[in-house]
């Protein structure tokens, strides 16, 4: 099979397209015949060494994507093989095959376009279990999002539309405002205005967010810890921005407020029933035209370093997704 591979942690420019020995599922694994596979800014971080996860070398990059099943392991249960599946995986998508473990493994409707799939789990997982289990995002409360234009702040903004949320958004600029508009935001605000917090504030009558949800970090942070509202709740979801905030801890006592950290993945272990749970809303409010992701931009596997050199560089208007193209299916065990 193709795949491609990391072999020193020198970030995107190292990475080579090889032929590789197809991967044999263990007892609990499905082995899925990779159609697209999302690109993430961890896979940039990952590809430096700088991920809370390191994979011995040699690896190959990728952790989400979508196919088919092409092969089950003997203990699995519930899979056949050719059937639509989306699954996450600690490393291995940027290839014609990968290995998922059963339980992160999500079977597809029909209809499901693959490179959308491919592009779905972690940021609209991430976006959907933030909002949902930890801060209890209500109809009628209003939710800050951070980052709107990439790949987890533009699910925000749709997942909080879809919770019945009044949804304000922040982004560089003016370019992505009518993406973010589309995905459910009612206002799409300049992220480098020097009079943010005063807008948020007299956008919310000067009671603030009751939900800020941040990728960003750093200067964004400051804002959603000046306009959150009391009994307000800050996710923290990650630093885009390369800058790591320290909270004040007596802001967040005299506002009775919540500074929530939240990393998806961590799910996958401790409690992969709730991620698949959260799938099966999701899929639900996909299919019923509650949310609407658009659909990725698409690379070629052959330009897996490119996309993730974009993503680093923040050279990508959006989700970027890696395509694979069919091949004649391999003998199943």
């Amino acid at each position: 099979m193709r795949a491609i591979l990391c072999r020193e942690l020198s970030g995107p420019a190292a990475l080579a397209l090889e032929d590789r020995s197809p991967p044999e599922p263990g007892a609990c694994q499905l082995r899925i015949r990779v159609r697209a596979a999302g690109v993430n800014f961890a896979d940039a971080l990952m590809l430096r060494g700088r991920y809370q996860e390191r994979p011995p070398l040699p690896f190959v990059p990728g952790m989400e994507l979508a196919g088919t099943v092409d092969a089950c392991g003997a203990a699995v249960e519930g899979f056949v093989r050719g059937q639509p599946v989306m699954a996450v995986v600690d490393h291995g998508a940027f290839a014609e095959l990968a290995i998922a473990r059963a339980s992160d493994v999500v079977a597809l409707p029909e209809g499901i376009d693959p490179r959308l799939a491919a592009g779905f789990p972690i940021a609209w997982g991430t976006a959907y279990g933030a909002l949902v289990w930890r801060a209890g995002l209500a109809a009628g409360e209003t939710l800050l999002v951070h980052g709107a234009s990439g790949g987890a702040g533009l699910a925000a903004v749709a997942c909080g539309r879809a919770l019945g949320a009044r949804v304000l958004a922040t982004a560089r600029g003016d370019r992505q405002r009518e993406r973010i508009l589309a995905q459910g935001a009612h206002q799409v605000l300049d992220s480098e205005d020097p009079d943010l917090v005063a807008r948020i504030r007299a956008l919310t009558g000067g009671l603030g967010v009751d939900v800020a949800f941040d990728p960003v970090g750093g200067p964004m942070f400051e804002v959603c810890r000046r306009t959150v509202a009391w009994e307000g709740r800050i996710l923290i979801i990650g630093f885009a921005s390369g800058r790591v905030p320290q909270i004040p801890a007596n802001h967040l006592l005299v506002k009775n407020a919540a500074a929530v950290g939240f990393y998806w993945g961590s799910y996958r272990e401790h409690d992969p029933g709730r991620l698949r749970a959260g799938f099966r809303v999701l899929l639900d409010w996909l299919q019923r035209g509650l949310i609407r992701p658009p659909m990725p931009e698409t690379l070629p596997l052959e330009r897996t370093a490119e996309a993730i050199a974009r993503l680093e560089e923040r050279r990508a208007g959006g989700k970027l997704v890696i395509t694979v193209d069919p091949q004649p299916a391999t003998a199943s065990r």
